[in-house]
């Protein structure tokens, strides 16, 4: 096959209609530049809401579900237990929101290979004072090097660092919130109003399959 002449021909063919050769080539470079532009936008995007969302979503949530009780009373009863039974108005058993003996949840988990670590945490509605207005809000108590370590707790914080948190009586404020109550660093939040608590622990697993599980 003789090469020298295939070239040449196809050259003096791109030459005899030099026009539609110039528009075919810019047409082709900008088809391959969209879609360059397109796949890596798709990317970047897919990376973006790895961080704000899944990074920041627990693989695996305990807490103590509050559900009224299966069994009632007149299931019980040797008379009744054969009968069809309507029960209104039931009512949960007062059992609290914590999670029982949660440090020995805590201690076994950590244990298990297949889990990166567990972060317990506190989760309560408050209301900041701010002169005689209420704001409400919700209000996290955690453990600072697990949070840091499972969700990259500082990629999010404007202003501060992390380290902060270790000392006593510190707090995160979320931007809005401080600019309501024109707070900055070391201002002392005014007093808050607390209306209950809910105590419940997350952890990640290393095998990535996110589950929701409930105690």
């Amino acid at each position: 096959m003789n090469f020298k002449l295939i070239l040449n021909i196809a050259f003096h063919l791109l030459r005899a209609r030099l026009k539609q050769t110039i528009v075919a080539a810019v047409g082709v470079t900008f088809g391959i530049a969209m879609f360059i532009s397109l796949v890596s936008f798709m990317n970047g995007l897919n990376d973006l809401l790895d961080g704000l969302m899944l990074n920041r979503t627990p693989h695996v949530r305990l807490y103590n579900e509050i559900k009224p009780s299966e069994n009632q009373p007149v299931k019980l009863s040797d008379k009744y237990k054969n009968n069809i039974n309507f029960v209104s108005s039931i009512k949960p058993k007062d059992r609290g929101k914590s999670i029982y003996n949660s440090k020995a949840i805590i201690h076994y988990l950590k244990q298990d290979s297949r889990i990166i670590d567990v972060a317990p945490k506190i989760t309560t509605p408050v209301f900041f004072n701010s002169g005689t207005i209420e704001i409400s809000g919700v209000i996290s108590g955690i453990d600072v090097a697990a949070e840091e370590k499972l969700f990259t707790l500082s990629d999010y914080i404007v202003v501060g660092k992390i380290a902060d948190l270790d000392q006593n009586n510190s707090i995160i404020i979320g931007k809005g919130l401080a600019d309501k109550m024109l707070l900055v660093i070391g201002d002392i939040v005014p007093p808050l109003l607390v209306s209950c608590e809910v105590r419940n622990f997350i952890f990640s697993v290393k095998d990535k399959n996110y589950c929701e599980t409930r105690t």
